[in-house]
């Protein structure tokens, strides 16, 4: 899986960067992404909807998902 797949999938699950999750919560929110919007494509219109919605966090929001996906 590639880094940018993965980071858009992290950008669009629930999981949130103050609950510091571990790299197995980390991989498991990404697959369950990926599954419940439909692959990487789902995933990255999800991710261009919320960055056209609240673009104030979103760009935050994908740093983060890059951090913890190239960790």
């Amino acid at each position: 899986m590639s880094l940018a797949v993965a980071a858009e999938a992290l950008f669009v699950s629930p999981l949130q960067p103050s609950e510091r999750p571990t790299p197995a919560e980390v991989e498991a929110a990404i697959d369950v992404s990926l599954r419940s919007f439909g692959g990487p494509t789902g995933c990255a219109c999800w991710l261009a909807a919320e960055y056209g919605e609240h673009p104030e966090v979103a760009a935050e929001r994908m740093r983060w998902a890059l951090e913890l996906t190239t960790h």
